[in-house]
């Protein structure tokens, strides 16, 4: 079992955006992110964007990177998923949520452990804290979260929704 559960801001910024951030509390009980990922939501934060406040949410923990040399030298990936990837290196077995392809290439790569969102929604509903996937991936959608017309069938095939 992955000893830490790390968070992107993209599944933070969805999840919230859909009114299912408690998703991660009820799947993974604590969520890590790096200081990156708080930096990129209080800059949402500040230019008026609808963000959770990672510093009140009890079970959101901000730890920050302790080996900068882990950091991904990737030019194309942003802060964010750099440090993420960096914590999940310095932690060993810890899981990631994101969304970012380059970062989830990265991850592959490297035999780490992720999911992203529209996993997180899926992993709900076979726990049974929701009764269907479809919904919120409409929700998501509507938030602006780009999804393909493929990965929605293939997630609703695994959902046993079609």
């Amino acid at each position: 079992m992955p000893k830490l559960t790390i968070s992107n801001t993209s599944p933070l910024l969805y999840l919230h955006a859909i009114g299912q951030l408690e998703l991660l509390r009820l799947l993974y009980q604590n969520i890590i992110i790096p200081k990156a990922v708080q930096s990129e939501l209080a800059m949402g934060a500040n230019q008026g964007i609808n963000v959770p406040d990672p510093l009140s949410i009890h079970w959101i923990r901000v730890m920050p990177v302790q080996t900068p040399a882990m950091i991904p030298i990737v030019t194309d990936l942003g802060q964010g998923e750099s440090e993420v990837i960096a914590l999940a290196l310095e932690h060993q077995e810890s899981r990631m949520i994101l969304d970012d392809q380059l970062a989830r290439r990265i991850a592959t790569a490297n035999n780490m452990l992720f999911t992203g969102t529209l996993g997180v929604v899926l992993k709900a509903k076979q726990i049974g804290h929701i009764h269907e996937v479809k919904p919120y991936l409409n929700a998501l959608r509507n938030a602006g979260l780009w999804i393909s017309e493929t990965l929605i069938q293939m997630v609703l095939a695994q959902a046993n929704e079609i």
